[in-house]
Formats: C-alpha cells, structure tokens, sequence
C-alpha cells in the first residue's frame, strides 16, 4: 500500500511543508478501479491547494500534465499553472462530479480519477476515505465510499483495569 501523506517542498506558494493528504494505489491509472486514490485539501482554493498536490504526487513518479474539477465544487482557478519549469492545463466542467478530480500525465495516456473528501469533513473520516480508495471493487458511487468511511468503526481500545491500592 502506498504511504497517504507526505511533506510537500517548501517553495514558493507552499504552506511551510504541510502535509499533502493524498493517496494513490499502486496501478493508478490502469483503469482498473472506481478510484485510483483520493485527495483531502484543506480548501477549496485551487490556486493554492493545487501546486502542493501536483508536487506531492511528482515526488511519487507522476508528473500531471493536466488537472480537471467540478466548477461548481471549486473557486475560480488559473487555466494554466507553471510549476517549476513546466505548464499544468486545467479545465473546470460543470458536467463533473463534484466529489472527483481527473489527472492525466505520460502524454495523455494515463488518467486517475481521485475521490475529493471535502475539506469541512472531519479528519478520521477524512483519513478513512485516504485508506480506502487505495482498495480495488470500490463502487462508483463517491457518496457510497465516503459514507462507508463515516461508518467505518472506530478500533476498540483495551481497557485497562487497575486494581486498588
């Protein structure tokens, strides 16, 4: 399984090293799965939630060429990016769920679909959310994977009894 969180570099337009909360599958992008992983932003800021996503997943070997949302889902964002030396296209659609991301990298020949938890869920749904669209045979439903991590049990906690003194 492939780590979820990771120190973004601190450049320009990053938040002092904080921590992407990202997850990808192994495979991702060989169309196998509902979802190749999932994304957890703490905003719906593009313009500052994006680069840091876009150079997390570059330290893990995937260098997104292009980056598609939901407008509804999202503010306004820049239909270009330039990151380091490179340029990232982006394309709103009203047409997407709002509730996914589409990236696409190795000169459009792969593409992952990522499940977006969105930033005013609590963070061990959130966190939940991360691990579990790292599996395979996830329905295609975001609504369903985000309402199986609300309900996944929290672990129990062995209590520990003391006796008196």
């Amino acid at each position: 399984m492939t780590t979820i969180t990771r120190m973004a570099p601190v450049e320009n337009h990053f938040r002092g090293g904080i921590d992407v909360r990202v997850s990808l599958r192994d495979g991702a992008g060989d169309g196998n799965s509902a979802f190749d992983g999932a994304w957890f932003p703490r905003s719906r800021d593009l313009g500052v939630e994006l680069p840091e996503l876009i150079a997390e997943l570059e330290r893990r070997g995937v260098r997104i060429e292009r980056f598609t949302y939901s407008l509804e889902a999202w503010e306004p964002a820049p239909r270009k990016l330039v990151l380091r030396d490179r340029l990232v296209r982006t394309g709103g659609f009203r047409s997407m769920d709002p509730l996914v991301v589409c990236l696409t990298w190795n000169g459009g020949t792969q593409r992952a679909d990522l499940l977006v938890v969105p930033p005013e869920t609590d963070v061990l749904t959130g966190a939940r959310a991360l691990r579990l669209c790292t599996r395979r045979g996830l329905p295609r439903s975001p609504q369903m994977v985000l309402a199986a991590a609300r309900s996944t049990p929290l672990p129990q906690v062995p209590q520990v009894h003391r006796r008196a003194v």
